[in-house]
């Protein structure tokens, strides 16, 4: 593939609900672009975009796919982007890279879930965005209401600029609203001018209309000439949509049918014309490596050379492979660049672009396009690429925080080794999942975004490193902690011979009330009855001892523990002595100390519906939980914050999908310790003795 000048490329995603066509519509674009002869299909797993066995047995986008091709004399780099709102790590990535989106809406089944999800992180970023209403050659669509409904949930900026001709399978063509011609089309989606039907000529001269008044208010000049009653020319028409489109002021809608490849060459030649070219976005911010200062890179060719990873690819041959977008500069294969997040130094000794899976030689790259390098070790999703003369680095993209964990164990013990490895490779791949090994519990944890995020990592797991796993819930990790304060000795003494040992000591006990330490000693002790050389044993004999509580074997934290007396001999005594007799000191204090088990509280952050609020605050009180506080973002959206125990929210992103049909979101993480109820300790004890009877 030609090295493109900055001006004629355009960095789009490709967004929808599943099931909405995106994929379809990829292979369309390919197919009417030239780039592949012969279009592929979801159902028979033969298209570019979609070439993971993952992708094919669950026959949904699950990973992101680069997709170059050229149309007219523009390059245009679309990114196939997965529907399933967990893998929003996945969507934030590819919004950091693009400056235009095509959001696809099945016309068939309308605004979805995810719909709304992406259209609010389009309208948050600002990004010029196209709707393609897909699949109208399908039955019982009613046009008028679809588009009443999207203007009624996004707003009057969004504005037909095509209209359908047919219904049904008659559908067959569309009327373009800015040059008001009517065409059908072929199944090469090459079109016919054709005059313009008479059932839909006032329709369309009605939107037509509120396309030019539109145009008319974006200026002075276009306005006062309106109000004159002048016609405005199809030029000034144009310039002024493409304002108002690179601006996010106005959004088009534009129809189609993807399987039928009816609307791509129109939806094309928009894209080219309305959005932004690279080097028509704000410069850059980035951070000087070397004096901390806040610098600025254009996308310009003449500026030093850096870029940003948006994405890493993992494949058991040939290593890492990963897709970047070029910030500034130029790239050429042969370069040695910095690596700005480690200050690692790699030579590119291989520069090409992806079509899907397929590797596209490239010898340069220019500013604003988006190439991959392969085969160097030290790049990894988020990093900055740059000069090592001019090393900068960018800010990356949020990285959503799991929202469910589960354990996970090879079937097979000889994979006991390989399962950490492989695990870990994938996470190179995607950071939006954890691998976490929980000594307490003895489990390996990884954290995801939800079970469809999980189950794509496991089965990803399973078929490129060849380890097939068992899985099974998190387990809490509790601690235990006393509520009273006590005093209590521990003597230690034994003798059989020779040298005995002998260590007395008079320990108090009491609650810490502290956030920061989990443990605190001091000693109180006059006259030297205890010598201070014994101190340290004695606070390394409680140590150990908090390593498993009373009640259940938990650790044990805020207890602060003060010696103040006790004795010794001056032969038997010994430091094993006084650690021993302290570990007695602790154990005979519970006694009097009120033990309890403590339980791990999460702050959590829950996005909803106006809809559904009540329903999941009634459920956060049902889970024990506590809400904090509502804040309205917009768009009838609400955050809820909340601190649910740990406990009850295991499976919270499966029961928050049920309770909002799909639309909540939430994010947890750990806040605090608080006590358990004391109905529930009994059952916590039994569970650990269970546990502890199974290894």
């Amino acid at each position: 593939m030609k090295q493109y000048d900055t001006a004629k490329i355009r960095n789009i995603a490709i967004l929808g609900h599943l099931g909405s066509g995106k994929t379809s519509l990829s292979e369309s674009i390919l197919y009417v672009t030239g780039a592949i002869g012969k279009k592929g299909e979801v159902e028979k797993k033969n298209t570019v975009a979609d070439y993971l066995p993952e992708e094919h047995t669950r026959q949904t986008t699950l990973a992101m796919s680069l997709i170059p091709c050229a149309w007219q004399d523009y390059k245009f780099n679309f990114i196939d982007t997965p529907g399933s709102e967990e893998f929003l790590g996945e969507l934030n990535q590819v919004l950091s890279v693009v400056k235009g989106a095509i959001l696809v809406i099945d016309g068939a089944k309308g605004i979805e879930v995810g719909t709304e999800r992406i259209w609010i992180e389009l309208t948050k970023r600002h990004i010029p965005t196209i709707i393609f209403i897909n699949k109208l050659d399908k039955e019982n669509i009613k046009f008028n209401e679809l588009i009443s409904n999207i203007r009624e949930r996004f707003g009057k900026q969004v504005v037909p600029f095509s209209w359908p001709i047919g219904e049904a399978a008659d559908f067959n063509g569309y009327v373009d609203m800015i040059e008001m011609q009517a065409r059908v089309t072929d199944s090469q989606d090459a079109s016919q001018p054709v005059d313009m039907p008479a059932d839909l000529a006032d329709e369309v001269a009605s939107w037509r209309e509120q396309i030019v008044e539109a145009v008319a208010e974006s200026s002075e000049e276009l306005l006062e000439k309106y109000f004159e009653g002048e016609e405005l020319t199809l030029d000034e028409i144009r310039s002024a949509l493409r304002t108002g489109v690179m601006a996010a002021e106005l959004y088009p809608i534009v129809v189609g049918s993807a399987t039928k490849t009816l609307g791509m060459r129109t939806m094309l030649d928009m894209l080219g014309n309305f959005f932004p070219a690279p080097d028509e976005l704000k410069p850059m911010k980035g951070t000087d490596l070397g004096t901390g200062e806040t610098v600025i890179r254009k996308t310009d060719n003449n500026e030093p050379f850096s870029a940003y990873v948006f994405k890493t690819t993992v494949d058991p041959f040939i290593g890492a492979v990963n897709l970047f977008k070029v910030v500034s500069g130029t790239l050429s294969a042969g370069r040695e660049i910095l690596v700005a997040n480690n200050k690692e130094t790699e030579k590119v000794s291989q520069l090409f672009t992806m079509s899907g899976k397929t590797q596209v030689p490239l010898e340069t790259i220019s500013a604003g396009d988006i190439g991959a390098v392969a085969k160097l070790d030290n790049i990894f999703t988020g990093a900055t690429l740059c000069d090592p003369k001019h090393p900068v680095v960018f800010e990356g993209a949020e990285i959503p925080t799991p929202t469910i964990y589960m354990a996970v164990q090879p079937k097979n013990k000889q994979d006991e080794d390989k399962i950490s490895s492989a695990l870990q490779r994938l996470r190179t791949e995607d950071p939006t999942f954890e691998v976490v090994r929980n000594k307490e519990t003895a489990q390996l944890l990884i954290g995801g975004q939800g079970h469809t995020h999980i189950g794509f990592i496991l089965e990803k797991m399973k078929n490129m490193f060849k380890v097939d796993v068992d899985t099974a819930d998190q387990r809490i990790v509790y601690r235990e902690t006393i509520k009273k304060r006590t005093e209590a000795q521990g003597r230690h003494k034994k003798q059989s011979g020779g040298a005995g040992q002998f260590g007395d000591v008079w320990i108090r006990f009491e609650p810490l009330n502290s956030n920061e330490k989990t443990f605190e000693f001091t000693d109180q002790v006059v006259g030297g009855s205890v010598p201070k050389n014994y101190f340290p044993a004695v606070e390394k004999g409680l140590v150990e001892t908090l390593e498993a509580g009373p009640l259940a074997g938990f650790p044990v934290i805020g207890v602060k523990a003060t010696l103040y007396d006790g004795s010794y001999h001056p032969v038997d005594s010994n430091e094993i002595s006084f650690k021993l007799a302290a570990s007695l000191a602790f154990r005979n204090a519970c006694k009097d100390a009120q033990p309890t088990i403590l339980e791990p509280i999460m702050k959590v952050r829950i996005t909803v519906k106006d809809d559904y609020v009540g329903d999941v605050m009634g459920d956060i009180n049902k889970r024990r939980g506590r809400v904090l506080g509502m804040e309205p973002i917009g768009g009838g959206i609400q955050v809820i914050s909340a601190d649910i125990p740990e406990a009850e929210i295991v499976k919270y992103a499966i029961d928050l999908k049920a309770m909002t049909q799909g639309s909540g979101a939430f994010t947890r993480e750990f806040d605090r310790y608080e006590e358990v109820p004391g109905n529930l300790i009994d059952k916590i004890i039994e569970e650990q003795k269970l546990q502890e009877e199974r290894k």
